[in-house]
């Protein structure tokens, strides 16, 4: 779960004593100027700004502690594997990764472990990640350049502006959204990302045949999840029995989730595939 995505912190005021970015695992807590830009040639505070509505989103970001290691990636990794979401360019997937392999998105990351693990199992596979938690991206730029990861890009904001503005149709061979944020409420269901509108922007951009992957230990959620995709005409389940699916292989047991399964929660995988346009 991007639980990094989703989870409030208010961010800690008043002035911090500068650390020094050669103590690995040190927290920074640099003192800015109004205005100034956390990470000056890194991901943006709100890159796509006040250029689209301001509608219910799906994600809580928070402000939290970045390391030394975090904050050095972020500064040096960005310019060349970082994208902001800015809604303002089209991306050319075949530019951003230097190559024609297949494009799955990945939406909430949390600090970017299981995406690393994927990524370095399935090298001819580039994965498009999306997160708004900067300590998250500067973990997995740090996974990236450590395990020579050049299939994996990060990008920053809102997934619903890259899907709607920035990716082409037929662009994406896959979607990946592991633990979102299951908003238990009943009053904040809404919040949840996978809802029929949702699935009809992302069939969009995936290519017939394409893969949906869900996770979730949130059995509510994971209902509603099964109940929205198997009604949505552009989807089909891959399981015969119309239910959920293994936890393939492919897919690395995360932190968050282990400790979902020592609370005693259930996991359920769902794997839906694009079906061809209706449309004549």
């Amino acid at each position: 779960m991007s639980d990094s995505l989703n989870a409030s912190e208010a961010p800690r005021s008043g002035p911090a004593e500068p650390v020094s970015p050669h103590l690995p695992g040190v927290s920074v807590r640099h003192s800015r100027a109004k205005g100034e830009p956390r990470f000056p040639d890194g991901p943006r505070a709100d890159p796509a700004g006040s250029h689209f509505e301001r509608r219910i989103r799906s994600f809580q970001p928070r402000r939290s502690r970045v390391t030394a290691g975090q904050a050095d990636a972020l500064q040096r990794l960005w310019p060349k594997w970082g994208l902001d979401i800015d809604g303002q360019q089209v991306i050319d997937p075949a530019e951003l990764f230097g190559n024609d392999a297949p494009v799955v998105l990945e939406i909430g990351f949390g600090m970017g472990e299981a995406t690393a693990q994927m990524a370095a199992g399935d090298p001819g596979t580039n994965i498009l990640a999306v997160d708004v938690h900067t300590p998250g991206q500067g973990n997995l730029l740090n996974l990236a350049e450590q395990n020579a990861l050049s299939n994996v890009r990060v990008a920053n904001g809102d997934a619903i502006i890259l899907l709607r503005e920035m990716l082409r149709p037929d662009s994406l061979d896959g979607l990946r959204v592991y633990f979102p944020d299951p908003w238990p409420k009943k009053r904040h269901h809404k919040r949840r990302l996978i809802q029929p509108e949702f699935l009809t922007l992302a069939a969009t951009r995936l290519k017939p045949g394409a893969v949906v992957h869900c996770a979730t230990d949130w059995e509510p959620y994971a209902e509603q999840m099964l109940e929205v995709l198997s009604a949505h005409p552009d989807f089909e389940n891959t399981q015969a029995d119309g239910g959920f699916a293994p936890r393939p292989g492919f897919r690395p047991l995360t932190r968050f989730e282990g400790q979902g399964l020592d609370k005693g929660h259930v996991v359920n995988d769902l794997l839906f595939r694009r079906v061809p346009s209706r449309n004549p």
